[in-house]
C-alpha cells in the first residue's frame, strides 16, 4: 500500500516541476478551451486557498506542523487497518501520498504549487494539484467505505 502512496508522491512533484519549468506564475495554458487550464498559483494556505491570504505569525511552519501530525496519525491508522477493509485502505493510502506531496511543497518552498484549473464561463472552481485529487477521491474511497459498512452492519442487526 506505501508503494502507491509513494506513486502518488511521484507523480504530483513531476507534475508540479513540470509547471514550474514551463509556465511563469500565474502564466496559463489552454488544455480544454472554456473548461481546463493548467495555470501556475502558489498556494500558503490549506485546501481550496482556506488561509490563502491570512496574515498568520509562522502560518508555514504551522501549516507542515499540521500536515506532519496528520500524516503520521493516518499512518499509523492504515497500518492497522485489517485485509477485510481494502477500500478503507486505498482511501488512507491515497490521502497519505496526496499529503505527502503538498508536505514537500511546503517543506522545500513555503508553499504548495496548484496548477489545474477548471471552469466553466466565469466560474472557476479552486486551483488545484494531483495531490489535492488524490486527497479528493480518498476520501470518497473512505466516505464509500463507510456506506458499505454500515449497510453491513444493519444487515447483522
Amino acid at each position: 500500500m506505501f508503494g502507491f502512496a509513494a506513486s502518488i508522491l511521484f507523480v504530483d512533484q513531476s507534475t508540479k516541476a513540470l509547471v514550474r519549468h514551463h509556465l511563469t506564475l500565474h502564466e496559463s495554458i489552454s488544455i480544454i478551451p472554456n473548461f481546463l487550464d493548467f495555470r501556475y498559483v502558489q498556494n500558503s494556505g490549506a485546501a481550496f486557498g482556506i488561509l490563502n491570504n491570512a496574515d498568520i505569525p509562522f502560518k508555514p511552519a504551522l501549516m507542515t506542523a499540521v500536515a506532519l501530525f496528520a500524516l503520521i496519525a493516518i499512518a499509523l491508522y492504515t497500518s492497522r487497518l485489517s485485509s477485510e477493509e481494502p477500500l478503507a485502505k486505498i482511501g488512507l493510502t491515497a490521502i497519505m501520498g496526496g499529503a505527502c506531496g503538498n508536505l514537500a511543497d511546503r517543506i522545500s518552498t513555503g508553499y504548495v504549487v496548484d496548477f489545474i484549473d477548471v471552469y466553466w464561463s466565469t466560474w472557476h472552481f479552486w486551483a488545484f494539484n494531483v495531490a489535492d485529487a488524490s486527497i479528493t477521491v480518498g476520501a470518497g474511497c473512505l466516505i464509500l467505505d463507510m456506506a458499505i459498512l454500515n449497510r453491513h452492519v444493519s444487515e447483522t442487526t
